[in-house]
Formats: C-alpha cells, structure tokens, sequence
C-alpha cells in the first residue's frame, strides 16, 4: 500500500526518513510532525441510505503519533534519531536490511543509539567520506547498491561489505546524485523522467528489477527526496497525484495492499458519525 504523508509542512518526506525491510528511522522528535490525508470517496464514507451530499469527496487530515509507526510498528522497528544533530536523515544516511551507513558527522551517542535500537543483525558503520550526504549520493536494496561516480574506492568496499551488496558506479539520466533521483526496492524501481530507455534498461540489467521514469508530488524529479519505499509498503509526499500513486503501487507491487487497521478504524467511525 502506497501512502501520501507531509513533514511539518514539507512533503520532501525522503529527507527526513529511511525506510528498508528491516528498520525504519524517522527524524527526532518529527516523527509527530508526519501527517497523512485521506481522500475518501462518498461511496465509501457513506451508507447507501445516506441523502446525496453535495461533496464529492471528503477529505480527512489525521495526525498520528506517527504515520510510520501505524503502518509499521507491528513489523518492523521505528526509531528516532538525529544525525550529526540534524533533522534531515534520509540524505545523511544509506542502508538496507543488512546494514546502515552514516557520515563521519555522527556523534557517538547517536551511533551508540541506532546499534540499541536497531536488530542484531543489522551492522551499523560509519565512515569517512567527502561525499557526506550518503543519501544522495548511495542508492541500493538487498542485493544492489548505485553509488555516485566519484566515492572513494574504500567507501565502495565498505559498502559492499556493510551492506552485502554489488556496488556500480552509475548516473541517472546525467545526474551523479543517484540517490536523489531514483528509488528502488527488491521488487522493482523509479527513475527520474527523463532517463532514456536505453539507461533504463542497463540500470533493470544492472539491478535485476523492472524500472519506470517517474515523477512524485506532483512532477518533481526528486524521486529519493519524495519517496521511501520497501518491498511492502511506500511512503510519498502530501503533493503526490493519484497517477503518480498508481505507477508507485504498480512498480513496487504495491497494489495488492489492503487498506490498514487504523484507516478502517477511522472510516468507520466516520461513517457511524453520519449515520
């Protein structure tokens, strides 16, 4: 299931997350600030007995204590950090179910935090890299990461080690911050708009995986900055179109997602408050 969702009033919600199969980090003391809407059709906000309402959809805003943990705190952990004392993680640090790379920015105490917090067999490392801003400049999933041309050749092996995954030096459509302008999981991938078909079919060889030119809230090509994504569940940001979101659950295999305990239970609600 594919989810719209805005930090504070940004919907570059990338930025401040990171999401694999095995963790979730969220921004220190954001994860509150996370907001998700529902657009709820009539046909299913109200009964068929219902007065035809003059509405044509009805649009909901909830504050969760976290959008994140009520999609997946029953599954995996959410935790909540800083990096280097700042909020924007999901460009600072790159990871997967293996593992979880950090700039040498870290402070000790927020290193000491995420191996607390994190499962055992995640291996959480940090390293000395010009390019700090891991996030922008790493992409991966399980098996494969696309790392900005210019990284360090030690920073490669690290990655490959940290992560157990094949590391390729690559750009997406010209842009070296591969990181920024793609998203991918261990079921397919987003590339920026105007990656050639011929670069999309290196990168699917390369990865292994189906990949689409895309675009997230409403025509950015951000994709990394607007969009976290596992093999299960996606997260984009509040500006997100409705045929954005299609091709998201479409590429990911997202689609066969049912509707989660916490919207029914609002729906609900809803419902017998207008009955």
């Amino acid at each position: 299931m594919a989810v719209r969702a805005q930090f504070e009033n940004s919907n570059d919600i990338g930025v401040f997350s990171s999401l694999t199969n095995s963790y979730c980090l969220v921004a220190i003391g954001g994860s509150e600030n996370f907001y998700r809407y529902l657009l709820l059709p009539l046909s299913q906000t109200y009964p068929p007995q219902t007065p035809h309402c003059p509405l044509n959809n009805l649009i909901l805003k909830f504050n969760f204590s976290s959008v994140f943990e009520s999609e997946l705190g029953d599954v995996i952990p959410v935790v909540h950090t800083s990096i280097g004392g700042t909020r924007i993680i999901g460009r600072l640090c790159v990871g997967n179910r293996h593992g979880l790379l950090l700039p040498n920015s870290t402070t000790d105490q927020e290193l000491q935090h995420l191996r607390n917090s994190l499962p055992d067999s995640v291996k959480v490392q940090r390293i000395e890299e010009r390019l700090s801003a891991l996030g922008n400049v790493i992409s991966c999933n399980d098996h494969v990461a696309l790392v900005h041309p210019d990284v360090d050749r030690e920073t490669e092996e690290i990655i490959a080690d940290t992560l157990k995954v094949e590391v390729f030096r690559q750009t997406i459509a010209g842009n070296v911050l591969v990181g920024s302008y793609c998203a991918f999981s261990n079921q397919g991938g987003l590339v920026h708009p105007k990656t050639s078909i011929e670069d999309q079919d290196e990168l699917a060889s390369l990865l292994q995986i189906p990949l689409v030119a895309g675009t997230v809230n409403r025509g950015s090509d951000l994709i990394g900055a607007g969009l976290v994504v596992n093999d299960w569940s996606a997260f984009a940001g509040l500006d997100t179109t409705s045929t954005e979101l299609s091709v998201i659950e479409s590429i990911f295999k997202l689609s066969g997602g049912r509707p989660t305990y916490t919207v029914n239970q609002y729906r609900d609600s809803l419902i017998e408050s207008l009955t």
